[in-house]
């Protein structure tokens, strides 16, 4: 685990992130691990959380309906956010390239090692929710 010293708890919330395909929060995590660890709090949820994004371990998504939100997959890869009911998707890797990252580094005067992309909208479901209501 990168050097990073064991501990029961939070290897089994790595392997709960990493096994999912949800982006959860800290409270889902919680409610997840609270069966099998019931001395479990919420403040160590968050602190474990922060040492697995610190070590590179999984990813912070963003905050959505208030909530900060995680993703167990550190590969590179974009996501998109549903504006109405939160849902987050992994979306193939795709960014503009190396020329970008290079070119927009010289511009700005700083190296760019990498970038992430959030694509927002309204997904599926709320889409088809919204077209039955107007339906009606």
């Amino acid at each position: 685990m990168n050097n990073v010293r064991q501990s029961k708890k939070r290897d089994a919330m790595l392997a709960l992130l990493q096994r999912t395909v949800r982006h959860p929060s800290a409270d889902w995590v919680y409610q997840q691990m609270k069966v099998e660890f019931p001395d479990l709090s919420l403040g160590t949820v968050y602190r474990n959380l922060n040492h697995l994004y610190a070590h590179g371990l999984i990813r912070r998504v963003g905050v959505v309906n208030g909530q900060e939100r995680y993703d167990g997959m550190v590969a590179p890869h974009s996501h998109f956010i549903c504006d109405r009911c939160g849902t987050i998707l992994d979306l193939p890797k795709q960014d503009p390239g190396e020329d970008y990252l290079e070119a927009v580094g010289v511009q700005y005067g700083f190296k760019a090692e990498g970038c992430e992309f959030i694509v927002r909208g309204i997904c599926r479901d709320c889409l088809c929710a919204q077209t039955d209501a107007e339906d009606q």
